[in-house]
């Protein structure tokens, strides 16, 4: 006859290693900056946007939209909380910039050494990296 005198209980702290924390933070910071600053350039219609969207047939006022969108989600993804709006930013930078280097390709518009195709695949990768290194406070 066996007889359960006390309970045994064990808590788990999720612990996540400095070095992890500081590479999700400089890519989170890196791929905001990115994203603010080319949603800011698009709203100005700064640096060649105009001549940029209608080489690619798109109306003028595509920069409008996703000048506005890029911003908002660039903070986003730096402000505290609300983890499955920051799911979505990172699902929208996704779609966005393998977008835009679909949209690039399509149109025969490579840039010089293909840098119109490699600098959103670039921020692409960014953003899963980012995802990817999230801390568990910013999971669902």
């Amino acid at each position: 006859m066996s007889k359960s005198i006390g309970v045994e209980t064990t808590a788990r702290v999720e612990f996540q290693p400095r070095g992890k924390w500081i590479a999700y933070w400089s890519v989170t910071f890196l791929l905001a900056a990115a994203v603010m600053l080319s949603g800011i350039g698009q709203l100005m219609q700064y640096g060649g946007n105009v001549e940029l969207v209608t080489k690619l047939g798109y109306p003028l006022y595509m920069l409008t939209i996703l000048g506005i969108w890029k911003v908002l989600g660039a903070i986003a993804l730096v402000v505290p909380g609300f983890p499955r709006l920051k799911e979505w930013v990172h699902a929208g930078i996704f779609f966005l910039m393998t977008g835009a280097a679909l949209s690039h390709a399509f149109a025969n518009d490579f840039g010089e050494y293909g840098f119109s195709i490699i600098l959103p695949l670039f921020y692409t990768v960014l953003n899963i990296v980012s995802w990817v290194l999230r801390p568990q406070n910013r999971k669902l």
